[in-house]
């Protein structure tokens, strides 16, 4: 690897941004960028959101790719560092995805998570194996190799849970390299263990797909509403609570002062009510969110800025990924 290594993360534009993204994705990935030792590319994953047949509506998927992006740059995305772009504006994605598709066995994408899931949900309502399959999901790691390795990509930050994605990318890089001639560049994973992954307001891991989440930019109203849902047991208030096993302690300890903290847990040992938590953790929310919340509003508001922003960062990926592309074309060639 280089002194500087290039380090690359996605997201994917599914809705309304939520406090599980900002900890184990925005904030994790905002760090990194700051560091002089990596240079951080980040990308708007859109067509990958495609394969989800809930994104059908042009206009919602227009939107929240942008409620993302005016997001990240809320948040503190610094793009005189960050290379900030949307997978769509990069057609090498798409080229060099068809020729690993072309280089890449099919009982590889056989064994991916997410198609696995899809056949194992399909079998235990007794449907075919592939229904509700389309090839976007099937092909989808090939994609998702193809963002990795344009970009010649030495780490991406991924959760253990992910790993395979790297995996892949890497089992999909060299079935190329093996074919043709050593072109691509093998991705490591970037597994931080001290990302924090929350628990949402039902106690499920926080996900769109539950309906729990408590949402970034929310107005106060409804981001005091999200915190007032937050399941809590039955104890009486003068009991002592155990902070190990509280929702509302693990949100409330990874935006509060160490001394906060501190004094939140010594009230978990003597006795505090739900209710004076859930109201302390909305003040806090509210208080470290207004700033950002407001950029946020300022940005979606002024669409032609974040596209601005976007395709220079795009114009930045291209000029990354032509001289990969260019290899590509030679190794198979195409010139």
């Amino acid at each position: 690897m280089s002194a500087t290594m290039t380090v690359l993360t996605g997201i994917k534009p599914t809705g309304p941004l939520h406090i599980g993204n900002y900890l184990g994705a925005i904030r994790p990935a905002n760090e990194l960028a700051r560091r002089p030792e990596y240079r951080p590319f980040l990308f708007i994953a859109d067509y990958h959101a495609l394969t989800l047949t809930g994104m059908r509506d042009p206009a919602e998927f227009r939107r929240y790719s942008r409620e993302v992006a005016a997001g990240w740059l809320a948040l503190g995305l610094d793009t005189s560092r960050t290379v900030f772009y949307r997978q769509s504006d990069i057609p090498e994605v798409f080229e060099l995805a068809w020729i690993l598709s072309c280089t890449t066995p099919k009982g590889l994408m056989d064994r991916a998570h997410a198609y696995k899931a899809a056949v194992q949900q399909n079998a235990e309502v007794g449907a075919d194996p592939d229904a509700g399959v389309n090839m976007g999901l099937y092909n989808y790691p090939i994609l998702m190799a193809a963002d990795i390795l344009l970009l010649r990509a030495d780490l991406v930050p991924v959760g253990r849970d992910q790993a395979q994605h790297l995996e892949f990318a890497r089992d999909i890089a060299q079935y190329f390299n093996a074919a043709y001639r050593p072109v691509l560049t093998l991705p490591e994973p970037l597994i931080r263990d001290d990302v924090a992954v929350i628990a949402g307001t039902d106690g499920r891991k926080m996900s769109k797909s539950y309906r729990n989440v408590i949402p970034l930019f929310a107005p106060p109203q409804e981001l005091r509403k999200s915190v007032m849902r937050i399941v809590t047991d039955s104890s009486a208030p003068e009991e002592p609570k155990d902070p190990a096993t509280s929702i509302l302690f693990a949100i409330y300890r990874e935006f509060a002062a160490p001394e906060q903290v501190e004094a939140m847990r010594e009230r978990y040992r003597v006795g505090v009510s739900w209710g004076e938590v859930k109201e302390e953790l909305f003040s806090l929310l509210d208080s470290f969110l207004s700033g950002p919340r407001r950029t946020y509003e300022e940005y979606m508001a002024n669409p032609d800025r974040i596209e601005a922003i976007l395709r220079e960062g795009a114009e930045r990926a291209r000029a990354e990924a032509r001289p990969v592309i260019e290899d590509m074309r030679r190794a198979i060639g195409r010139t």
